[in-house]
């Protein structure tokens, strides 16, 4: 997929092969994929505690930490990325496929 002037492949699961090309404009790319059409404010606040938690762990960041740490329930963030936090929040954070994923 050309985004911008980056050529981003993604696996087969739709996640990005290479994370650290990863960018606003992409994330942005990857939410009207997942048929978000604006990302508000609390897409934003879960998608960058993600990326942060992954960057630091190497792993993303299990849901009930996502919930406390940026103040949101389950289902508000089914209600963001309703294909779910580990498929949809974490293709739009740009990690690659986290563990445990179907």
């Amino acid at each position: 997929m050309k985004i911008g002037d980056k050529s981003i492949d993604f696996d087969k699961d739709g996640f990005m092969v290479n994370p650290g090309l990863w960018d606003e404009q992409i994330a942005r790319a990857i939410a009207g994929d997942e048929g978000i059409e604006e990302m508000t404010e609390q897409h934003w606040a879960i998608v960058n505690f993600i990326r942060n938690y992954w960057l630091e762990h190497d792993l993303a960041p299990a849901v009930r930490l996502i919930c406390s740490d940026v103040g949101v329930g389950v289902r508000q963030i089914y209600k963001l990325f309703t294909s779910g936090p580990a498929r949809g929040a974490c293709r739009v954070a740009g990690l690659p496929k986290p563990d445990g994923c179907v």
